[in-house]
Order: C-alpha cells, then structure tokens, then sequence
C-alpha cells in the first residue's frame, strides 16, 4: 500500500503567455522573471535554435540550400523561401516545430522537477499554432492595450510601416478575440507599476493552484 504520510511534489502549473505585436507581452514576461517565475520564450527558442550550433542549422540548410551562413541560418535568405510560400513554410515548421517542442518539454520537466508551483510559456503565436491544449497550457494569460496605444508603439519601431503592421496583424488572432479566448487579461495600457502590481497578484493566484508558494 502506497504511504499515506509521503508528501507529494506539488503540481507545476503552467500558465501561457502570449498577446499581438505592441502590446507589451515583453515586458510582462520580464516582470515574471523578477517575480522568480520559470519563463520559457518560445521566440528565444528558435533563435537558439538557428544560431551557430543549433539543431535546427543543418535541417533548414538542407532543406533550403545558401540560407546557412557562418554555421547559422540567415533569417534574411531563408525568408526568400518561405515567404509567400505556403508549402516552403510548412516543410519549415515540420522541421522546426518539433524541435521547438522538444526544447518546451525539457523546459516542463526540469521545472516540475525542481518543485516549481508556476511556470510560464512565452509563446507569441500561442492562439495561431494549435491553442493552450496543444502548448499544454493550463490556462492563458493575454498581455493587450488599447489599439490606438498598441500602434503607435509598433510604428515607433525602427524600419516599421503602416504596411508591415498590416500584414504582420493580418497573420495573429485579433486582440477581441484573444482577450476573449484568454483565462487572464493584463492590461498595459496603464503606468508600469500598475501592470507590475496586476502582473504580482496573478503569479501569487497561480501559485497557489499550482502549490506550495
């Protein structure tokens, strides 16, 4: 019989992160580090991935010849690809997309491994690639602003138009419709400490579902 006095590890639950271009997400992933919460960025993922020595350099350069430069791939080259190429993209995102989710599910086990109440996964597309379910995502918080407050900060950008905007929000979930979809919604269309205090009351909320805080 099992014993009844063990104590058990507490549960890690996973939170997924995510919001449209210019609304902050990267600034709220960078307050949850501060409050000591694992975070995952599937963005840096890629890049790691794609830098010099990633797994995924010899995969993509065979795939797509000349677009691995220095030992890494060459963002520029490999989007003459894909770019407007609906089969390029996919062959793309059938070698990486494992990759990427391999690199996810180390990331899960060494957490819940290491007793951590609350883990977060900082996955810009969360809603375009599959959903919460897919990511493994206990619940999703989306990170928004008002739209006139999310285009200004995108055009202030270097090298950003109106027609980049466009095209870029013509490929993600509107914001309606996320916030919508979303368990928790945090707002940084307000001053920092107010999204610094939103963003500390949900990670104290979350640690208490997931364990011990």
């Amino acid at each position: 019989m099992p014993d009844s006095g063990a104590t058990q590890a507490p549960e890690t639950f996973v939170l997924g992160l995510t919001g449209s271009i210019g609304m902050g997400k990267s600034t709220v992933s960078n307050m949850l580090k501060e409050e000591g919460v694992p975070v995952w960025d599937a963005d840096a993922t890629v890049h790691k991935l794609y830098s010099a020595g990633g797994a995924a350099v010899p995969l993509v350069e065979a795939e797509f010849p000349g677009v691995a430069v220095a030992g890494a791939i060459d963002r520029a080259a490999l989007s003459k690809y894909v770019v407007g190429n609906e089969s390029a993209m996919r062959r793309l995102e059938g070698l990486v997309h494992p990759l990427v989710a391999a690199d996810r599910a180390a990331f899960l086990q060494q957490v819940r491994a290491s007793g951590q109440a609350l883990a977060v996964l900082d996955i810009p597309l969360l809603y375009e690639t599959g959903g919460p379910s897919r990511h493994g995502c206990d619940a999703v918080a989306v990170v928004s602003a008002a739209a006139e407050l999310q285009r200004a900060r995108v055009l202030a950008r270097p090298g950003m138009s109106e027609e980049k905007l466009a095209a870029i929000l013509s490929r993600q979930v509107p914001d309606e419709e996320k916030r919508q979809q979303a368990d928790f919604v945090l707002d940084t269309g307000v001053d920092l400490a107010d999204t610094r205090r939103q963003v500390g009351q949900l990670v104290a909320e979350l640690r208490r579902k997931g364990g011990a805080a």
